[in-house]
């Protein structure tokens, strides 16, 4: 089973780039950039991946600052990304969606359309060397001013359509709440941004029923704490809406207390469009296998339901119907 599972085709909707450098590339990069002195390889990956007893969000969001410091030159970005590319084509996916914020690269001079070409240069050489498809989502910080999030929206538009697809927001969902950025989203509904917002990954509900009727929000990152009203799920039928759970990652940042304890199957059962995603491949040391190996051996998913959950993903992914269409048809011909 598991090796059917490593086979099947799959797609990845939920997938951050700083969290999900080859740990060998990071290591390289900083020393070279004089950020570390040589080590084992195995004690840097425990310094860049977080253990399973991780204790918060917090704890785990201090991975990052270690990937954020080889991002800053266009030539490191461009081969980040091609790399998670190469790594994600050798477990058959088959298309992904790659959220960065940009303003996290342009601390050392890159301008904001350096990092974003660089970027999707990696994604068309990926494309033309190993035919994976992906796209890229512009990620605005919480924690930011909204004047900065309105220059994500701004200084994107020209790449709608042209490997960017969508927008984010991402960061503390507990201390600065979705209609701070508003004004924002506003404006990249107006430009024909799709839209995904993190929300509900802390326990607070009330921010996903804020992210879907005030930021336009077609999908929500996370969405754990809809478990907690009817009235939030109901919204969220209603309205479409797609969820990119991320089971390991919710383990690892105490999102849920245990894999019992995920509202997985609660959302299918309430017919809502569930996707199950890495959210940080190198961070959480994960992969889609491994997250579809979790939900089989604790909770006892069928490799039918996986299936069905790559169906949902394609229904979310933010692509044409007809680009849509096609990537079914890869995908099931496969699955025959």
């Amino acid at each position: 089973m598991k090796n059917k599972l490593k086979d099947i085709p799959k797609i990845e909707l939920h997938c951050h780039l700083d969290g999900s450098v080859r740990t060998e590339t990071m290591y390289e990069l900083l020393l070279e950039q004089g950020e570390i002195t040589p080590m084992d390889i195995k004690q840097f990956e425990e310094m860049v991946r977080v253990k399973d007893e991780c204790k918060s969000l917090n704890e785990y969001l201090e991975k990052f600052k270690y990937p954020l410091k080889t991002m800053q030159r266009k030539e490191n970005l461009e081969r980040i990304t091609y790399e998670l590319l190469e790594d994600l084509s050798l477990q058959n996916v088959k298309y992904v969606e790659i959220r960065f914020a940009p303003f996290l690269h342009m601390e050392e001079g890159l301008t904001f359309d350096e990092v974003v070409e660089s970027v999707l240069n990696g994604m068309e050489r990926a494309k033309k060397d190993l035919s994976i498809l992906s796209n890229a989502i512009l990620i605005c910080m919480r924690h930011e001013d909204v004047e900065e999030s309105i220059r994500v929206v701004e200084y994107g538009e020209k790449y709608l359509d042209k490997g960017v697809v969508a927008v984010d927001l991402a960061g503390n969902e507990a201390d600065f709440p979705p209609e701070i950025h508003q004004k924002a989203f506003q404006l990249a509904y107006e430009k024909g941004y799709r839209i995904t917002v993190h929300a509900g990954e802390t326990g607070i509900e009330d921010n996903i029923t804020k992210s879907i009727e005030l930021l336009h929000a077609n999908r929500i990152g996370h969405g754990i704490a809809a478990i907690k009203d009817p009235k939030v799920m109901e919204i969220i039928k209603d309205k479409g809406i797609s969820l990119e759970m991320c089971p390991i990652s919710n383990l690892q940042t105490k999102a849920i207390k245990s894999i019992e304890d995920y509202p997985i199957r609660n959302f299918l059962h309430r017919e809502l469009n569930i996707t199950v995603n890495t959210d940080n491949i190198t961070v959480s040391n994960t992969s889609l296998q491994r997250e579809y190996e979790l939900l089989m051996d604790k909770l006892g998913f069928s490799l039918d339901e996986i299936y069905g959950l790559i169906d949902n993903s394609i229904k979310a992914a933010f692509l044409s119907e007809n680009d849509k269409n096609k990537l079914r048809n890869i995908i099931f011909k496969e699955l025959r």
